[in-house]
């Protein structure tokens, strides 16, 4: 049965989703692996003593920055993929890039499992990052393109309501895994490390049922392909006849013809200098892409997932009662994002981030202030240790329904269509420059100022406001062919790049009543006036302004 209309959107969804929930399992995974006796032995980290029947063997960790660099060279691997990918993926295609970078998760996942030595378990680590960063470019790029423009946003954030449900796993299973025996086994950290080869194999199995992006098919020129699943996607009897899928193949037709006159651009050289963009700013939207997934990591979520457990733990609760509260942030965490999927097309990529950075901000400062009364206060630690522990939950809360998932639809939407793949992955190089930063540098800065890590960390969410109210356009609700006409503007301000978004808008409506919307060859007999391409509408309509 060939599966068209919802039933394939949501097939597709469910697929993606299976490479995000490995991609948040992974993530969730090395923080239970971290603290188990057996592997900070042979790791050769620290040591572990036994704590009693209740809590068993229980890991003291000797060598921090050896155990961090175990987790952030994993950074660097998925550094490396992305680039890998972004290549592949434009070349290869979304099916196929998405393939080879389930095989390197697959090597890395059982290298690791029989790690023996800390430089095995780097260079595992570096391996399975690499094919993490394959996934994490293409998947979302791949999402982006066959969904709708009007739920988009939704499509992919949904996702992420599987990738944390991915934390969510990992988290409890660990947990679950330090009650067997004595919790010195290495069932313990193995076997977790193996679990995460599942959701891939899944994966895999899936994949090559599903259907190759329609863009990326129109610009290798495989038209009647391209227009048969947009059909599929858009219409719930497949007919090439319907009006949304035939308009949609169009714009991205058109789309095309024009982005094959400044092939020059699509090195990652010429992206990240604006070399032969000739008026579409890519390297503005390479900047804004980067700079959007430093700062997701800058507003705290990685220093609350380092201090959460702290504050559990000097609020009075015990061990178990600490690692239960911690779990029950991870299943808070996860149903936030199912908010982020009904608000991210309606309220938009901007107020998501706006609201997200107030509510993180005030939760950060507020869980410092009271983290320092618990410590000057150690009575009233019921009290102090309560309202810490209720920040850091709402905190968590607010960053799964704003700036978890807007940070990766933003660079799946902006760039053109023949350098997509490459654009998402100076995103995924953003985050993995943001991540492998901090998780060497959360360390160090509690160490040195405690709980006032927390206001830093706070007052960057309060900065990040006119920061996107000045340089980041909205993108919901437009189409991914509309993105020109933003960022085709010389200002790199908001208010600007609206104004331009207006007119060019305007223009193509005008030259899509006249019949001038570019076509293939063989369809250009009903269509004989000279299409207007973006660039020459900025000259006309535009540059004096500017």
């Amino acid at each position: 049965m060939v599966l068209t209309g919802r039933r394939l959107y949501y097939t597709i969804n469910f697929v993606a989703g299976l490479a995000i929930f490995f991609f948040g399992y992974d993530q969730g995974m090395m923080g239970g692996v971290n603290t188990a006796p057996d592997y900070v032995r042979v790791m050769k980290l620290g040591y572990s003593t036994y704590e009693g029947p209740s809590e068993g063997y229980v890991a003291t960790i000797t060598e921090p920055t050896r155990q961090g660099g175990i987790v952030s060279i994993y950074y660097f691997g998925t550094l490396l993929g992305c680039l890998m990918g972004g290549v592949l993926g434009d070349r290869l295609g979304r099916i196929k890039t998405m393939i080879i970078g389930s095989l390197w998760v697959l090597i890395g996942a059982a290298l690791q499992c029989s790690a023996q030595n800390i430089a095995w378990m780097c260079c595992a680590r570096v391996i399975n990052g690499i094919g993490t960063g394959y996934l994490n470019a293409i998947v979302p790029v791949w999402s982006a393109e066959v969904a709708s423009h009007t739920s988009r946003g939704a499509f992919i954030a949904s996702e992420f309501t599987l990738n944390i449900f991915g934390v969510v796993v990992a988290y409890w299973l660990e947990f679950g895994l330090g009650f067997v025996g004595d919790g010195s086994s290495q069932v313990r950290w193995k076997f977790p490390i193996a679990f995460q080869i599942v959701p891939v194999l899944a994966f895999m199995a899936c994949i090559p049922f599903m259907p190759e992006s329609p863009r990326w098919l129109v610009k290798m020129g495989r038209l009647e392909e391209a227009r048969q699943i947009l059909a599929r996607l858009r219409s719930e009897d497949g007919s090439v006849e319907s009006p949304q899928g035939q308009r949609e193949y169009e714009d991205i037709v058109a789309n095309v013809s024009l982005e094959k006159e400044h092939s020059k651009r699509n090195s990652y050289i010429a992206m990240f200098f604006g070399l032969h963009d000739d008026g579409l700013h890519v390297a503005r939207r390479v900047q804004l892409s980067v700079w959007l997934q430093i700062v997701q990591e800058w507003v705290g979520i990685a220093a609350i997932t380092v201090y959460a457990p702290t504050i559990f733990a000097e609020a009075g609760y015990s061990a178990r009662k600490a690692q239960w509260l911690s779990g029950l942030n991870d299943v808070t965490y996860m149903i936030s994002t199912l908010l982020a999927v009904v608000t991210i097309d309606r309220l938009g990529r901007r107020i998501g981030l706006w609201w997200g950075a107030v509510g993180q901000g005030i939760s950060l400062i507020l869980a410092g202030a009271f983290a320092r009364l618990l410590k000057d206060h150690p009575e009233k630690s019921a009290e102090y240790g309560g309202a810490a522990a209720f920040f850091v939950f709402l905190y968590t809360f607010v960053f799964g329904a704003t700036w978890l998932t807007i940070p990766w639809v933003y660079p799946t939407e902006t760039f053109p269509l023949e350098v997509r793949a490459k654009g998402n992955a100076f995103g995924v190089v953003g985050w993995s420059i943001g991540n492998g930063w901090l998780t060497l540098l959360n360390p160090i800065m509690f160490n040195a100022i405690g709980e006032n890590t927390l206001h830093i960390f706070g007052a960057v969410n309060f900065l990040s406001i006119p920061l996107v109210w000045a340089f980041y356009p909205e993108t919901a609700n437009r189409t991914l062919e509309e993105m020109d006409y933003l960022f085709m503007c010389k200002s790199p301000f908001t208010w600007d790049q609206e104004e331009n978004f207006r007119r060019m808008k305007a223009e193509a409506e005008r030259n899509r009543a006249s019949g001038r919307m570019p076509l293939p060859d063989s369809e250009q007999h009903s269509h004989d006036a000279t299409p207007t391409p973006p660039s020459e509408m900025l000259d006309s309509d535009v540059k004096e302004k500017m």
